[in-house]
C-alpha cells in the first residue's frame, strides 16, 4: 500500500469502489472537501494507479449466464512458447471472465461462465480440453456467491439474450 495516502484518500477509494457513479459534488461533500481539491485527489489516485477504471456491475444471471465454474488447468510444459500459446487462446475466449497463473499443482485458474450445465459441457469438450498444451482440466462449479463481483461479463448477442 502507498504510504502517502491519508484518511481522506482512503475514504475516497472506499466511496468510489461502492459507487463509481457518484457525482464529484457528492463525493466532495462525503469526504468534507470542496469540489476542486476532491477532484484533484481523485485524479492523483488515478495517476498513482490506485483507481484503474470505473465499472458497471452486471448481473450474469440476468444476462443468461446461469452457471459459473472455477477451472484449474495443468499444461504439458511450462516454457515461454507453450505458456504464451495457452495464454493467448484463453484470452480470446469470451466465456473466461477471470484468468490467473497460479502456484500449486495446476498452472492456471480460469473463472468461466456458461448458460447452463449442458452449455458448460460443450465448452469444456469443444474449447477448454482443446486449448494448446493442456494436460489436465479440473472443474469446480459455483453453487452460491457470497462475496466479490466480476467486472467483465460477456454481453450475449441480441438474439441469444434472455427475455
Amino acid at each position: 500500500m502507498h504510504n502517502d495516502l491519508d484518511d481522506i484518500d482512503l475514504r475516497i477509494l472506499r466511496i468510489l469502489q461502492a459507487d463509481a457513479r457518484i457525482t464529484s459534488s457528492d463525493l466532495a461533500q462525503q469526504v468534507h472537501l470542496s469540489q476542486s481539491p476532491c477532484w484533484k485527489r481523485v485524479k492523483r489516485l488515478e495517476k498513482m494507479g490506485l483507481v484503474s477504471g470505473y465499472h458497471a456491475g452486471l448481473n450474469r444471471r440476468a444476462l443468461g449466464w446461469g452457471m459459473m465454474a472455477f477451472v484449474m488447468v495443468e499444461i504439458e510444459k511450462q516454457d515461454d512458447s507453450s505458456s504464451s500459446a495457452f495464454i493467448q487462446a484463453v484470452q480470446a475466449m469470451e466465456e473466461v471472465v477471470m484468468f490467473h497463473g497460479i502456484a500449486g499443482p495446476q498452472d492456471f485458474m480460469l473463472v468461466v461462465v456458461a448458460r447452463d450445465l449442458d452449455d458448460y459441457g460443450q465448452l469444456l469438450q469443444r474449447k477448454l480440453h482443446r486449448l494448446p498444451g493442456v494436460r489436465r482440466v479440473s472443474s469446480f462449479l459455483s453453487l452460491e456467491e457470497f462475496k466479490g463481483q466480476l467486472h467483465h461479463m460477456p454481453i450475449p448477442a441480441a438474439a441469444a439474450a434472455p427475455h
